[in-house]
């Protein structure tokens, strides 16, 4: 029914798409309250809402924190809840992150599938269901802006506009989401006065601004060294021995009497930490082996070390649970120092059938029967998402794209968070295609045409039918 609309506006939704990847929506902190998250994207949202206007539906500007696009009559309302904002880019890309590059048939960029490229593709589903046929609801397409961070934007929507009656967001995995872990994000930290770390003395670490739901890529560490007790030569010639050791992939040099060591990883989704290679991890690891190795006393790398590691799954922490949903998974997302501390902040995805405040007392009681100096902390929640495998919403949704594949696949659960969660009787449902790499937050991010035109038409039937 909507192959040929989709085949006549194949080029026009391409070249829409490249210049929304071209709009670097990454979170900006912002003084303007017209544009809480900062002025690119409120550009992104604005070029949403102008190309929904020339489509031809109503669209409104919520404050700046979010938006719609939306056609139809009726009291029930069909939301689609995307998002504009991506993750920072990171190093490393082959075409320029902000290109919407074309090649080998596939549009890179960030963002080009979490989640601008889905969210082109529920567009223009929703303009060929308005240009083909007679619905009897609302359909609306709900514009994040603060996806990738605290939910903000669709916290605001929630407390000034209608609450879908049934939906699905395009920001996962086909054939459909019937349950997304629980996300716990936390910290570990210990006080860190720089005169009372006489002999080996953090001074500095970068870690890239990586967000704490990205396995990071990068991380840079600065030491001082007291001369009067340790030999700056010796130092060096045993981290690099550490290094060697262990193969990581870690540079270590001597400027102006400053140590630097950098730490090389390979960043992924922290739902997938076993699809990266965690740059702190490894890091960490080589800073207790030489604090120890000097006898210096540092309980955060101690408790790294002891408790965490390589391991992303809490075996070490005896927190590997684990059902029907998954695994539990733990990423170390950034490692600080700043305001007299030092710490670590953690990202877990909690398998649905375990609670969260288990998974904390373990932490706590760790802490509190082995170190000192330690402190566990809660930065944010987010409950899990769980709909039977029997309501209508997925079932429906898992056979219109079953039938466009003539496969018979069940649906599945996620580490993953997405706005599906935010609301009752919502799903999610596409675009990553079954047994491709989920690209998510990686370098070299893109989505394929001929995935994006799939999407599309599967969303386009999916708005028809719920």
């Amino acid at each position: 029914m909507f192959d040929k609309f989709i085949n006549d506006n194949k080029d026009e939704m391409i070249e829409n798409l490249q210049k929304l990847i071209q709009i670097p929506s990454v979170y900006e902190e912002s003084k303007n309250p017209k544009m809480p998250f900062g002025e690119n994207a409120n550009k992104a949202l604005e070029y949403m809402l102008e190309l929904g206007r020339k489509l031809g539906f109503k669209t409104k500007n919520i404050d700046g924190y979010c938006g719609y696009i939306e056609f139809g009559k009726g009291e029930e309302l069909l939301g689609i809840i995307g998002h504009l904002d991506v993750v920072p880019v990171g190093e490393g890309w082959t075409n320029p992150p902000f290109s919407g590059t074309i090649s080998n048939n596939k549009i890179y960029g960030r963002g080009a599938v979490d989640d601008k490229g889905p969210v082109m593709a529920a567009l223009y589903a929703m303009k060929a269901v308005k240009d083909n046929c007679k619905i009897h609801k609302r359909v609306r397409l709900i514009l994040g802006l603060n996806e990738e961070n605290d939910w903000k934007c669709i916290e605001y929507y929630k407390a000034h506009e209608e609450i879908p009656t049934i939906g699905f967001s395009p920001d996962a995995d086909f054939p459909c989401i019937y349950a997304e872990k629980s996300i716990l994000t936390a910290a570990i930290s210990m006080p860190y006065n720089l005169e009372s770390n006489k002999n080996i003395i953090i001074t500095d670490i970068d870690f890239n601004n990586n967000p704490n739901n990205v396995v990071p890529k990068k991380c840079i560490v600065k030491i001082k060294l007291n001369k009067d007790k340790i030999d700056v030569s010796d130092f060096i010639k045993d981290l690099k021995e550490i290094i060697k050791k262990h193969e990581f992939d870690i540079e270590v040099s001597l400027i102006q009497e400053t140590v630097e060591i950098i730490s090389n990883g390979i960043e992924s989704h922290a739902a997938h930490p076993d699809m990266g290679v965690n740059a702190i991890s490894r890091l960490m690891i080589v800073l207790d082996e030489i604090y120890k190795k000097y006898k210096e006393k540092n309980e955060l790398l101690d408790f790294f070390t002891r408790y965490i590691g390589l391991d992303y799954n809490g075996n070490l922490l005896e927190i590997n649970h684990e059902d029907e949903t998954g695994n539990l998974t733990l990423n170390v997302g950034r490692f600080i120092l700043e305001n007299g501390k030092l710490s670590i902040n953690m990202n877990l995805r909690i398998p649905v059938r375990t609670k969260i405040e288990d998974v904390e007392k373990q932490f706590e009681d760790i802490i509190s029967k082995n170190y000192k100096d330690l402190k566990y902390e809660r930065i944010e929640i987010e409950d899990s998402l769980y709909v039977n495998k029997d309501s209508y919403l997925v079932k429906t949704l898992c056979r219109i794209f079953n039938e466009e594949n003539k496969l018979n696949l069940e649906p599945i659960a996620i580490g993953g968070a997405t706005y599906a969660r935010a609301f009752k009787n919502c799903i999610s449902f596409g675009a990553n295609m079954p047994g491709a790499k989920d690209m998510c937050h990686q370098t070299d991010e893109f989505i394929s045409i001929e995935n994006l035109l799939f999407a599309t038409k599967v969303y386009a039937k999916a708005i028809y039918e719920l």
